[in-house]
């Protein structure tokens, strides 16, 4: 047992820079996973993730000499702004490395504290590389994100804490990897004072570095890593770090991405913050750890690691959580082409709401429609799928096919040649359940639907494009229809849009 990192993390130097952080009981999680869940907050440090406290206790514990050449280091963003940071307290400059896939609002505030950035390749690595060629070419003093022993210890004063602000017990403590620095203090610090308390590490299924050596045995590089969770999109877990990590950490969880997004919701509607995808791995683990072991009334707490997210990054998050919390089915859905068919199919989905609905008018026999539909779990999702085939519709699950949910869901449509007499148009209406099969119970009864566009996108009102076709002389009779029928509504038939590339 590593007891040398007992006295450098009872002995590191964090809080003249960070905060001590809050260790918050969720009531939401604890009641669906039927256990009491505690979340800590290290979202809430000045750079909005942990990384401040092994990138300053690093810092203090340089000479003098070391610090007048200037420091640099390598980060996928999270360290970087530590550094920067602690670099403008101590009055050192700081030259920081980061990939180009970094978040922007991490490379601002990397600015903003002083510090030069520079933008070097696709992932971590590429940043490192280039880091050490700048220390061998300017003398520079390298600040390591996660490999260096005081760097580790900074990092272990987050148990610290844990043991110090809960008293009674706790069963397991679930912590993102990357590079394995976070894992490694707060496993040195738990495991000698309780061994008996699990720790799990957590990684994403497209960057298990830590999993991977493991399983080797030695530390492995991967080929390529996802970015997603940049924060910990490493290609190979450290030297020290996974020393300690083989000795102390009990397995690790791999999560997919829509198991982050689900999390990132998770935390949100519990705290009302937002976790950034490293963030909320943990979160993520923890849920596919307790659905896995089937455990109950225990105290599991969760390390929220950072909350470094770009704004339009959270489109992304809102449209896979439900996915990754297996709430919304994706099904294509094939029905009869004939008025009516439409409405049919809703009444047999019955309650559930719909999320997302495309169709266009392909011939005269069948209409192949792509549609979300909130479920409550992956078994309700099933039952469905059989309740529509015993139905007589065919049916193509795509809620685990990443080409349907990233592209193919966005480019149902196309132009279609000889569909006579269409007319399209937008229309508006109060977001409800039920609010979609009323529109359609209205205006699928005497017209051809030729063209459908619907998602559900959690606003006040539902929006929909339509392509309807109405024979000339019954023009006058649908605008009657729409009149009376009470939604907003404005034609796009003439629309340039609607010509190029639907028409």
């Amino acid at each position: 047992m590593p007891k040398k990192y007992i006295e450098k993390i009872l002995k590191a130097r964090v809080y003249d820079v960070a905060r001590e952080t809050p260790l918050e009981e969720v009531r939401g999680l604890s009641e669906r996973l039927n256990n009491r869940v505690l979340i800590k907050r290290e979202d809430l440090q000045p750079v909005f993730s942990f990384k401040l406290r092994g990138a300053y206790n690093k810092m203090v514990n340089l000479s003098e000499k070391e610090l007048r050449r200037g420091v640099i280091a390598a980060s996928a963003g999270n360290h970087a702004q530590g550094v920067a940071l602690s670099a403008r307290k101590m009055g050192v400059k700081a030259t920081i490395v980061m990939p180009k896939t970094t978040p922007e609002i991490k490379v601002q505030s990397v600015r903003k504290y002083g510090a030069k950035a520079v933008l070097i390749g696709d992932a971590y690595d590429d940043a490192y590389q280039h880091a050490c060629e700048l220390v061998e070419k300017k003398g520079l003093t390298l600040v390591h994100p996660y490999d260096d022993p005081d760097v580790i210890a900074g990092q272990g004063t987050i148990a610290m804490e844990i043991l110090r602000q809960h008293s009674g017990r706790i069963d397991a403590i679930f912590i993102p990897v990357g590079g394995g620095g976070l894992i490694a203090g707060m496993a040195a610090y738990l495991k000698y004072l309780y061994p008996e308390i699990r720790v799990v590490g957590v990684e994403p299924d497209d960057a298990p570095t830590l999993h991977a050596a493991l399983e080797k045995g030695r530390r492995v590089t991967l080929k390529q890593v996802g970015i997603f969770a940049d924060g910990v999109a490493v290609k190979q877990i450290g030297k020290e770090t996974f020393r300690l990590c083989r000795q102390l950490v009990d397995e690790v969880v791999l999560v997919s991405s829509d198991e982050i997004c689900a999390a990132i919701k998770d935390i949100f509607d519990d705290t009302r913050s937002i976790a950034e995808p490293a963030g909320a791995l943990s979160v993520a683990g923890m849920k596919k750890y307790v659905e896995r072991t089937g455990i109950e009334q225990q105290t599991l707490i969760a390390v929220d690691s950072g909350a470094n997210i770009n704004f339009d990054r959270l489109r992304h998050v809102a449209e896979r959580a439900e996915l990754g919390e297996r709430k919304e089915a994706v099904l294509a859905v094939t029905i009869p082409e004939r008025p009516g068919s439409f409405k049919k199919f809703c009444q047999l989905l019955g309650k559930r709401q719909i999320t997302e609905f495309n169709y266009r008018y392909a011939d005269q026999q069948s209409a192949h429609i792509f549609v979300g539909i909130q479920v409550g779990s992956g078994t309700e999702r099933e039952r469905l799928v059989e309740q529509l085939v015993e139905k007589g519709y065919p049916v193509e699950d795509l809620s685990d096919n990443e080409a349907a949910k990233v592209h193919v869901r966005y480019m149902v449509g196309g132009h279609q040649p000889g569909i006579e007499d269409e007319i399209l148009y937008r229309f508006r209406f109060p977001e409800r359940p039920g609010a979609l099969l009323q529109f359609l119970t209205h205006l699928g009864r005497d017209w051809n639907i030729s063209l459908f566009h619907y998602r559900n996108h959690g606003a006040a009102y539902g929006r929909v494009m339509c392509g309807v076709q109405v024979p000339g002389g019954e023009r006058e009779q649908f605008q009657q229809f729409l009149d009376k029928l009470g939604y907003h509504y404005h034609e796009e038939t003439d629309n340039p849009v609607y010509k190029l590339f639907l028409s």
